[in-house]
């Protein structure tokens, strides 16, 4: 049997796995099968009549997918988990699976460059309407709120304006106006209990520190179990009503018999997954697998990193500001030292007092530090976000999300402290 415990260190290695019951194989196996044999007639027909739940077809599910699933599940405190293709596909999903056309939902405006695209502009082709708060507060956030609102969205850890979002505030606040809250928990996993603070569903990219080497591509939905769709049948028709792409299924029903609250990803996997099809590889699954055994002794070491990259630029010349959550101020300090606990994250942003090509002169002379557009890596990691992750953004969107053209992202490493400061320093002084 799996162990269980309460300690996140142990969770990330033996969640949802102990042996393989026919080889008694300690490690996880990859599955690389499409498709599964099924016991009988009868057991294929239960299958598909979600009297049971197994293998079906690897478009909807695998044994190693299935692995991966779980110890996240278990790693956040959750009921069930959905991994993707991406962490991009888990963020759209996590949207699709409560909104239809007309519907809208209420997000912060503090947003990755790739999540601010998808809302402003894709989501809005598909007739499903983002509107962004004037600041992260409650207050804002219900001004925007009506009947056809679906759900809350913020990032825990802003990429890249670093300003962390009020998970608790914020939930509090829509499960007053009977809304779920989804939060973005990529940049943040182990130092942020998101559902302890009242978030509803995490999404993850696992790309970024699940995975940590960089070798893998994926994403991650996980489902707290704590939000009581019935009680909201009106506003949640998509799990409240027969469903005519499954047999007319009605998802809070479907749960029942599984006798747990999973009809949020029920849907997640039987609607969205196997009609668009964004799917977690096997051998992804396997990777993000082997990183999560070494998560909480990396992110420990990303934090502790990044705070004296944070501290030496603090007293460089030629930086204007550094962000970063352990350097904020006033309600902003509060709000970090509330929602993150055992280390303020890995990324840390800073800008210097030049134009776009004093920044490249900072980009082209890094020698260790990797100049591209990933974060989470074992690796110190640099970005030039106005040129890259934001730049199909209009300037007075980026100047919104705090990206300036002086502005730069780092993602910091697990290297040792001196040879990242000191590769970051000879670059500064060629600016």
């Amino acid at each position: 049997m799996p162990v269980k415990s309460n300690n996140p260190e142990t969770k990330a290695i033996h969640g949802g796995y102990r042996s393989d019951p026919t080889t008694k194989a300690v490690a996880v196996p990859i599955y690389n099968s499409t498709a599964y044999e099924f016991n009988s007639a009868d057991h294929a027909a239960k299958l598909f009549a979600l009297e049971e739940i197994g293998n079906i077809y690897t478009r909807i599910g695998s044994p190693t997918c299935n692995i991966f699933e779980e110890r996240m599940t278990e790693l956040d405190g959750g009921v069930a988990a959905l991994s993707t293709a991406s962490g991009h596909s888990a963020v759209a999903y996590s949207v699709l699976n409560l909104c239809q056309v007309g519907d809208n939902i209420v997000s912060s405006r503090n947003l990755y460059g790739g999540t601010w695209n998808l809302f402003s502009n894709t989501l809005k082709l598909m007739g499903i309407e983002v509107r962004f708060a004037g600041t992260d507060t409650p207050e804002d956030f219900a001004k925007l709120t009506d009947e056809k609102t679906k759900c809350y969205f913020g990032e825990t850890l802003p990429n890249p304006k670093l300003e962390v979002f009020p998970i608790k505030q914020i939930a509090e606040e829509a499960h007053k106006q009977g809304l779920p809250l989804i939060v973005d928990n990529t940049c943040s996993p182990i130092i942020c209990d998101s559902f302890a603070l009242g978030a509803d569903i995490a999404v993850y990219s696992a790309t970024k520190y699940i995975g940590g080497h960089g070798s893998a591509l994926g994403g991650i939905i996980v489902d707290s179990g704590n939000f009581n769709w019935e009680n909201h049948k009106e506003r949640f028709p998509l799990l409240n009503s027969p469903d005519p792409s499954y047999h007319d299924a009605i998802w809070t029903d479907v749960a029942k018999a599984f006798k747990a609250n999973i009809a949020y990803i029920l849907r997640a996997r039987l609607i969205l997954l196997r009609d668009l099809g964004a799917t977690l590889a096997p051998d992804s699954a396997y990777a993000f697998i082997q990183g999560m055994q070494t998560l909480s002794l990396r992110i420990n070491k990303h934090c502790e990193n990044a705070l004296e990259v944070a501290k030496f630029l603090s007293t460089h010349p030629k930086v204007k500001k550094v962000i970063y959550p352990a350097l904020a101020t006033g309600k902003a300090k509060q709000i970090a030292d509330e929602t993150l606990k055992g280390g303020y994250g890995g990324l840390v942003g800073f800008v210097i007092d030049g134009d776009i090509e004093a920044g490249k002169r900072f980009i082209n002379n890094l020698n260790m530090l990797y100049h591209v557009v990933n974060i989470g890596d074992t690796r110190s990691l640099a970005t030039h976000p106005a040129s890259t992750t934001h730049q199909q953004l209009s300037e007075a969107d980026r100047i919104k999300g705090g990206i300036t053209d002086g502005y730069f992202r780092l993602s910091i490493g697990i290297e040792h402290i001196d040879d990242i400061i000191a590769d970051i320093k000879q670059a500064l002084e060629k600016v």
